[in-house]
């Protein structure tokens, strides 16, 4: 009896049924460590024999395997352990992290360039590194979401290294787009573009260029006013409506991309999230993980309660029959006005009699959650108290 356990469901041979007992022992565990399989690895392949069984598969939760196999220990189960957990060191020889080197990477859903594009990460970004497949790893990025990221698109790098990087002065590319050239002139052969909120690390101030490090090594030189050393822009954001909105208004007219997370082309929780990084806050990756934090608040179709600033969510509320899921988010404007990423960064009305009226997103109007007061809790951090840009990982 063959039976392979994901994070959401089970699938199992067509001629036996499952072991109830071993899937109840599983998905306890599960709930308990793994309930998101976006953030979270806990995927154990189960073959079964009787009161034998063969344990294949992969979790990042080393504790999470003790407790799964000393429980179908204590049941009478006899086990065959070839369950791993990540990161695998040995494969990867030591090297557990990583720096992204492009201006915005593409991070997929399988090791393929033809799987579905789950996010992006920026010029910089800290990855943990759990797993490697031909060219593809397995990465993790700062809001805990996992996905598969080429070689091309970062520098594997064991923790010392890493650590350096962290501790070395570093600089904030601040302009929406940009190029580091291979000399301190315009004109110069380009060596890179660049996005705003790329991190690099810094080599040789000048007065009118500076020379700057890539992860890889590479160097280049960007105009001197476009930078930021990275512990300044840290102390400057100061995340405030006004702030958000006018960051968010910036990003006006950007294509919509599923996957997308950088302000290069962005899905709506896509544009959220670069839109409260640029000001100094790490929001969840998903529409529907977003939802879960900040304070809530009450507020239906009247959009009384709302003040600018406040995330919209979007979907199927929860009826007796079936649960709520969120599909979409925005920011609120005020006024009845959203922002958001909806085929490109737009505004748009929840209020009925305004020309750019959507009477859609009225109707599917579930929730909304306040991120603003009391930032820097309620789920969402202020990168300056994010450990994973600032020290090793462990």
């Amino acid at each position: 009896m063959l039976l392979l356990i994901g994070l959401t469901a089970c699938q199992v041979s067509n001629d036996m049924a499952p072991d109830e007992q071993v899937i109840n022992i599983l998905e306890t565990i599960r709930q308990d460590v793994a309930p998101d399989k976006r953030t979270a690895l806990f995927a154990p392949q189960i073959t079964q024999r009787g009161q034998q069984l063969t344990i294949t598969g992969h979790t990042n939760f080393p504790e999470a395997k003790d407790t799964f196999l000393r429980q179908l220990s204590q049941e009478g189960y006899t086990v065959r352990d070839s369950f791993r957990v990540l990161p695998d060191t040995a494969q990867l020889n030591g090297f557990t992290r990583g720096l992204v080197i492009l201006s915005a990477c593409n991070i997929r859903s399988r090791p393929a360039h033809s799987a579905e594009l789950s996010t992006q990460a920026t010029l910089g970004t800290p990855l943990r590194v759990y797993e490697r497949s031909g060219d593809w790893y397995r990465v993790q990025t700062p809001d805990d979401y996992f996905g598969w990221l080429d070689a091309g698109g970062f520098t594997l790098l064991k923790p010392a290294s890493f650590r350096e990087w962290q501790q070395s002065a570093r600089l904030v590319f601040m302009p929406d787009k940009g190029f580091a050239l291979a000399a301190p002139r315009y004109g110069a052969r380009r060596v890179s573009d660049l996005i705003a909120g790329n991190i690099l690390q810094l080599v040789e101030a000048g007065s009118d260029f500076t020379q700057v490090r890539f992860p890889d090594g590479r160097l280049g030189y960007i105009p001197t006013n476009e930078l930021m050393p990275y512990q300044a822009w840290l102390a400057t954001r100061k995340p405030s409506p006004e702030r958000i909105l006018s960051t968010a208004a910036d990003h006006l007219g950007r294509p919509y991309l599923w996957g997308g997370t950088s302000g290069k082309a962005m899905d709506c929780s896509g544009f959220t999230k670069t839109v409260f990084y640029l000001n100094g806050l790490l929001l969840p990756r998903d529409a529907s993980q977003q939802v879960h934090v900040g304070q809530a608040i009450e507020a239906d179709t009247s959009l009384t309660n709302l003040i600018p600033g406040d995330l919209l969510f979007f979907g199927r509320a929860a009826t007796a029959g079936q649960p709520e899921k969120i599909t979409h988010v925005a920011i609120y404007q005020g006024n009845g006005k959203i922002i958001h990423a909806s085929e490109r960064v737009r505004i748009q009305s929840l209020r009925p009699g305004d020309p750019d009226f959507t009477p859609e997103r009225l109707t599917t109007f579930v929730r909304a959650k306040r991120v603003l007061q009391g930032a820097g809790d309620f789920g969402v951090p202020f990168l300056r108290d994010v450990p994973w840009y600032h020290t090793d990982l462990d």
